[in-house]
């Protein structure tokens, strides 16, 4: 099994659409798992150079925003934005850099990838252990023709704090007043039934090795392991697959004027758009003591905007709207 490794280790990554300034300027970070395959391969691009080596290393959005609040690292990644005031606290910019989503998981003997057919309320009460077997009426209801086992549902879900977690929860929570009210929005959840896995990479590794197993993984780690993903049905009714097309599809219908650019892509609008999508945010310092590796930070995703669309597409990412990085670049990058 191909799972992506290389996103659970430190990676000492060369980077070279930097200013000379700036080279070898070694830069720390440290967040998100979902934006690492992407950081990962647009560092790759930037090798040749090698201005500035990047050590990033992926822990979980909790982890990135703690680590630069404290100052114990160049940049952190979330996919959960931070909170104004923590943001005030820290003297820290907050940009998004790419735009993706998560995929449900499963693993049931005899039903094909993508066959499966869920709604909102019915994940729910499977996630919170109300529904426990796969051939329960609710399931079949929704999956006419369809031969579901009488298997037992297990559970894996995000141990640690997880943006994952948070853009599950926050579906959920629009669309399941059970939900709402007994499990709320989240990076850590307390989690009725099931086990803790490490992120998009344990449920990758975990899920095809648990017959009945379901869970939710950042698309990426789906591909690159050929794993059985779920229909979902989004806010207009349809039920639809993950993929880059339905990923733009709800990105298209944010707001990103909020401020500190905190856009919600849950449950967007639209009748091809995937309920689970987010962006990933970097967390970048402005104060004096950063001064060199916070330049270089920057240097590193202004060269990823003008650069590395095709990159982000080829992992089944989404660019930034070309409005929202011109914005991004003029005011925060300048």
């Amino acid at each position: 099994m191909r799972v992506l490794r290389t996103a659970l280790m430190a990676l000492a990554i060369g980077s070279s659409g930097v200013t000379a300034g700036h080279a070898e300027t070694p830069v720390m970070g440290t967040g998100s798992a979902f934006a690492a395959p992407i950081y990962i391969k647009w560092a790759e691009q930037l090798k040749a150079t090698k201005g500035v080596a990047i050590n990033y290393q992926p822990s979980g959005s909790s982890v990135g925003q703690l680590q630069v609040l404290k100052g114990l690292t160049d940049f952190g990644a979330s996919d959960v934005p931070m909170e104004d005031s923590k943001l005030k606290e820290g003297d820290i910019m907050q940009f998004p850099t790419v735009v993706g989503g998560y995929a449900v998981v499963v693993n049931i003997p005899g039903v094909l990838p993508g066959k499966l057919r869920l709604t909102a309320p019915v994940l729910a009460d499977i996630f919170m252990g109300g529904i426990r077997s796969w051939d329960d009426q609710q399931i079949v209801q929704l999956n006419p023709g369809l031969a579901l086992p009488n298997l037992p549902i297990s559970l894996l879900y995000h141990a640690g704090g997880s943006g994952g977690t948070y853009a599950i929860s926050r579906y959920l929570s629009k669309n399941s007043a059970a939900w709402r009210d007994k499990m709320g929005i989240g990076m850590t959840l307390s989690w009725p039934v099931g086990a803790g896995v490490k992120g998009s990479y344990g449920s990758a590794s975990t899920v095809p090795m648990t017959s009945g197993g379901i869970g939710y993984a950042e698309l990426s780690y789906v591909t690159a392991n050929n794993l059985a993903t779920v229909q979902l049905q989004n806010r207009s009714g349809r039920f639809v697959l993950p993929n880059g097309s339905s990923f733009a599809a709800a990105a298209e219908n944010g707001d990103w004027s909020v401020p500190n650019y905190a856009v919600d892509l849950t449950d967007m609008p639209g009748e091809h758009a995937w309920p689970i999508v987010t962006a990933t945010f970097a967390l970048v310092p402005r104060g004096p003591a950063k001064r060199a590796t916070s330049a270089a930070v920057l240097d590193f995703f202004r060269w990823a905007f003008a650069h590395g669309d095709g990159i982000a597409r080829s992992l089944q990412f989404v660019p930034l709207p070309g409005k929202v990085k011109a914005d991004i670049v003029k005011h925060l990058m300048n």
